[in-house]
């Protein structure tokens, strides 16, 4: 370690220019401006701008003796030069030294390069050997001279993330200028018990940091570039830990404040009991579970933030009506909020079907509605006359205030940015001081476990694991796009025995880029196919009463094949339809493919999802298909979504404002999150004057998302 200190000290001098030791402040601003890009704002920041990987220039191998297809340093004496006209112009030198020789290639080049790498100038060269034109060759090796008896470095080399105008010498020696810094000390000091980096066998941080920006040269690469190094070890444990100590510190700080007590009744003629025998159904025992979960949380004095997870097609409806009711039987209101009008309205008409009967009026409200209708649905909803509101962002808007909001629930929460969250919980803390109104938030793209871990620590988590009975599986059939005319053949037969298609099209118009079919052109198309037959059209561009009278039409047995775009992906319930069309699901990712599926099924009757695709596919398209073909398990169909695409994706982060993990990968590091969790609750308790400095030092500002 020491070695590799001493070297990087020798090697990145303390005279840097504009570059000043006293921190990122002092930095001439033109390259804090570059810094801003790359999110360090701070010399913590800098600090833990870590390698993405390293070079390793430590060493040199013969020429002669160099494997071929792996990247080595050779070290020799340039003994000619010559710019190449042919086949394209370039500068080729051949290098040699006492065990042989080999040609450098620059397809792109200066004329100043000419002169450096003239003959009899020593270089070293770092790149891939391969067999070329002109023998052996490196192709836009990383070259530099050699001046005298240069010695080599006794570290590897660090490759650090970069942007336009700030290189990775610069970059170096900033980085460089933190860390001999007088103050490296404390900026690196622990903020972690003895006691739990013992029990867990990690490094100190500070030596981990600094082997990480200057590895030696007798730790294996593989190591380094692999992130499973103790160094890396710690660096990941200590950021997990920052993620789990501030989801529980604003768990913890959530159950501090207050909440209505909205307590279950149970009489003969309570809302609950006149609500359940009106249904013609049983709830499933996983429907049971939940809802008791969730009326145990409505009971107590603490706001409920619970993530209410469960399958296309679980139930999660009722089980938020069930809620709902519990809400209003104690006189406080509660509102649905929905990604979409279609989904939204489908659950206005649902719930109002449901509620009505028992004297219990349901306001809708969207974006869509004339001004004089929505001031009317606002003035109920503030007199309290309307005891629950379901709608589309509109719920939040300014100008809607509740009368005394006690439940809300987001459906396909993933779906509303965190502010959207906030502000409809916020609607009911006006009315009620400190008093904070009870959370459920619902999904249908299940969490995997890990994923629940780490970005849902700080929540309580239901699950409807079973499916309603009745529902008949889904088969999916992969058919190449040459196959259309099986596909309409099939429709045909359907429709003949009386049962309703979906044809979910990508796209609403041309787009010369993508090269899809669109809803417009399939939709004309299919309606001169199957003259006998009434085709329908739902796209997200439609006003909305014109979608809602499309939808109506289609459950009510009146359009036999509806086209559509991915509008329909949630909520669409017709139990009629048991075929399934999606054109270019190439292009679709796991998630939607699998809430398209599932809105056939819903019936007795077999169902069937076919899944169009254009050949050829990519290698990522290709293993997408394979997934969801074999797996109908949504858990596991996410979790296989996670590995391919990964949390940033996987949820929807540019939207929803959650700081990604930088440095652990919830895939390998199952074990150091279980380990972060633990002593997450251990700090906590035992010690928790070091909480907020290790949050700051590895989350910074970014926990905002967290009040939601």
């Amino acid at each position: 370690m020491q070695a590799a200190q001493n070297n990087a000290q020798s090697d990145l001098p303390g005279d840097a220019g504009t570059i000043s030791p006293v921190g990122v402040s002092a930095v001439n601003p033109k390259i804090l401006e570059k810094l801003t890009r790359l999110d360090i704002h701070t010399e913590m920041d800098l600090a833990l701008h870590l390698p993405i990987r390293y070079e390793d220039e430590t060493r040199v191998c013969p020429i002669g003796h160099a494997p071929h297809g792996r990247v080595v340093q050779v070290e020799g004496v340039i003994v000619d030069n010559e710019v190449v006209l042919k086949p394209r112009r370039q500068l080729v030198c051949r290098i040699k030294d006492k065990s042989g020789s080999l040609c450098m290639r620059l397809l792109n080049f200066y004329g100043s390069q000419v002169k450096s790498y003239a003959p009899g100038k020593r270089v070293r060269l770092l790149g891939e050997i391969r067999h070329g034109f002109f023998g052996a060759e490196m192709v836009h090796p990383k070259c530099r001279v050699v001046r005298g008896n240069e010695s080599l470095p006794a570290a590897l080399t660090p490759i650090y993330t970069v942007t336009a105008g700030l290189a990775q010498k610069t970059l170096g020696k900033l980085i460089h200028q933190i860390l001999i810094s007088s103050r490296h000390n404390s900026l690196l000091a622990e903020t972690v018990p003895e006691k739990i980096t013992h029990r867990y066998q990690l490094p100190v941080l500070k030596d981990s940091i600094l082997t990480l920006h200057y590895p030696s040269s007798e730790i294996p690469i593989e190591l380094l570039q692999s992130r499973s190094h103790p160094a890396w070890q710690r660096v990941k444990f200590d950021e997990l830990l920052a993620q789990q100590l501030s989801m529980r510190l604003h768990y913890r700080q959530r159950r501090s404040r207050t909440a209505p007590q909205l307590h279950q009744k149970r009489s003969a003629q309570s809302l609950h009991n006149r609500f359940m025998q009106q249904l013609d159904f049983d709830l499933t025992i996983a429907q049971k579970k939940v809802v008791s979960e969730i009326s145990r949380d409505l009971a107590s004095k603490h706001p409920m933030q619970r993530l209410l997870q469960g399958d296309v097609g679980s139930g999660k409806t009722i089980v938020a009506a069930i809620a709902a009711l519990q809400a209003i039987e104690n006189a406080y209101q509660a509102a649905i909020m929905a990604p979409t009008e279609i989904l939204a309205e489908q659950h206005y008409r649902k719930l109002s079907s449901w509620f009505e009967p028992l004297g219990i009026q349901v306001a809708w409200l969207s974006g869509s509605q004339k001004k004089k209708d929505r001031q009317l649905i606002q003035a109920a909803i503030e007199s309290g006359e309307a005891m629950l509101s379901v709608g589309t962002h509109a719920l939040f808007q300014e100008q809607v205030c509740f009368h005394r909001l006690g439940l809300t629930v987001i459906d396909e929460q993933h779906r509303f940015g965190v502010q959207q969250r906030l502000a409809l919980r916020m609607k009911g803390m006006r009315q009620q001081s400190d008093c904070v109104p009870h959370q459920l938030m619902m999904s249908a793209t299940p969490i995997p476990r890990t994923l629940s871990m780490s970005y849902f620590a700080d929540l309580d988590v239901s699950i409807i694991d079973e499916l309603p009975p009745g529902r008949s599986p889904v088969m999916t059939k992969l058919l190449a796009d040459s196959r259309r005319e099986d596909v309409i053949a099939r429709i045909q037969q359907a429709c003949q025995r009386g049962k309703q298609v979906y044809w979910v099209c990508p796209l609403i118009e041309e787009s010369e880029a993508l090269q899809l079919q669109t809803a417009m052109s399939t939709y004309e198309y299919l309606n001169r196919t199957f003259s006998d037959f009434n085709v329908g059209l739902v796209h997200g561009r439609l006003p909305a009463q014109e979608k809602a009278a499309v939808m109506a039409e289609f459950k009510q047995g009146d359009i036999q094949l509806l086209v559509a775009t991915t509008v329909i992906e949630v909520g669409v319930d017709v139990p009629n339809a048991s075929l399934m069309v999606i054109e270019n699901a190439e292009r679709m990712g796991l998630s939607q493919l699998h809430q398209l599926r599932g809105r056939v099924g819903r019936g007795a009757d077999a169902s069937v999802c076919i899944l169009l695709f254009q050949s050829p596919l990519s290698v990522v398209a290709r293993e997408r298909l394979k997934i969801i073909f074999k797996h109908t398990d949504g858990f596991e169909i996410a979790r296989q979504d996670l590995r391919l695409r990964g949390p940033g994706e996987f949820l929807g982060a540019r939207q929803s404002g959650i700081p990604m993990l930088r440095f652990a990968d919830l895939e390998l590091d199952g074990a150091l999150l279980t380990a972060a969790q633990s002593a997450a609750d251990e700090m906590l308790d035992n010690y928790p004057e070091l909480v907020q400095p290790h949050i700051q030092r590895w989350l910074g500002n970014k926990t905002e998302y967290l009040r939601v």
